[in-house]
């Protein structure tokens, strides 16, 4: 199986979009397209049905994607193991905080050897597991029980990442400049896919409970497009997001990014690494340490406290 044509499905399946996940790879969309049929060809199924918005996944394409995205994972995994050299550094996800704050830095020192990956691992033993056998040299992934870490395995507070609330132009809180949590109670808020036991499912339920809001996690998460299309079409629905995280939409869906004050709602972003750590991430440590810090009053996960 060409495993080219598993990544580039498995991207058009997250991005919605063949020309976004062509993007991503740096190839033409005619080419993920061809990738994609030749897939389909090879199974046996159809993965997706075209739509005038994008791609959405058929049924057959849905129960294919988690072991499209683990044959990706392996063959990253076997890549970045024999990469001489290269700092290799796991995100979650190339459009988040992490990986936008780590472009920053590169963009300041293009010269370093500079790998960064998604090891798409929701079980921080997985990712524990992987700094020990040297796949990755760290990660930004959170134990919210750092006694369970074990003694060559430590875990930095890397920074702070504010929350925006993301609506549509037709939502009863799109023309607001700043929101409290306490103008958020009663409006739903959704984040499909939160992987139970996940660092993010529970500073979710922290967050519900603290400020008595309305957080669904229903639903399996068909990627950014599908949120957005979601988000542009409904009068109801919105979404909490980073302030650093990247998304794109078309102008027409006019949806709006506004931050959430009084207090600021942080997820602290976490920097996991081995003891004998690789000296080039000292550099990035610093560049973390000092990136602008907040202002004004905060809210953090219990475990985020531990992390000041």
């Amino acid at each position: 199986m060409d495993t080219e044509a598993v990544r580039s499905f498995v991207l058009a399946a997250e991005l919605g979009q063949l020309q976004h996940a062509a993007d991503e790879l740096g190839v033409t969309q005619q080419a993920v397209s061809k990738r994609i049929a030749t897939l389909e060809r090879r199974l046996g199924v159809q993965l997706f049905t075209r739509t005038a918005r994008g791609v959405e996944l058929t049924l057959d394409g849905q129960a294919f994607l988690p072991h499209a995205r683990g044959i990706v994972t392996g063959v990253d995994r076997a890549i970045t193991a024999i990469t001489p050299g290269a700092l290799r550094i796991d995100v979650l996800g190339f459009r988040s905080a992490q990986a936008v704050v780590l472009h920053e830095y590169w963009r300041s020192r293009p010269g370093i050897h500079l790998d960064v990956v998604t090891l798409r691992e929701n079980d921080p033993r997985a990712v524990v597991a992987a700094l020990r056998s040297g796949e990755v040299d760290a990660s930004f992934r959170t134990v919210t029980e750092p006694a369970a870490l074990p003694h060559d395995v430590r875990m930095i507070h890397a920074f702070d990442s504010p929350l925006e609330l993301l609506v549509g132009p037709r939502h009863p809180l799109a023309s607001a400049n700043s929101l409290t949590p306490a103008e958020l109670r009663r409006h739903r808020i959704w984040v499909p896919g939160i992987a139970p036991r996940s660092e993010w499912a529970d500073f979710y339920d922290q967050l519900a409970t603290t400020f008595d809001l309305r957080v669904d996690g229903a639903g399996p998460h068909f990627g950014n497009e599908v949120l957005l299309d979601t988000l542009a079409e409904s009068a109801d629905v919105a979404t909490l997001v980073g302030a650093r995280d990247r998304y794109l939409w078309p102008a027409g869906y006019d949806l709006r990014r506004i931050p959430i004050v009084d207090p600021l709602l942080v997820y602290p972003i976490s920097l996991l690494l081995p003891e004998n750590a690789h000296p080039g991430l000292r550099p990035i440590i610093d560049h973390l340490r000092n990136l602008p810090p907040l202002s004004g009053q905060t809210w953090r996960p219990s475990w985020g406290l531990m992390q000041i």
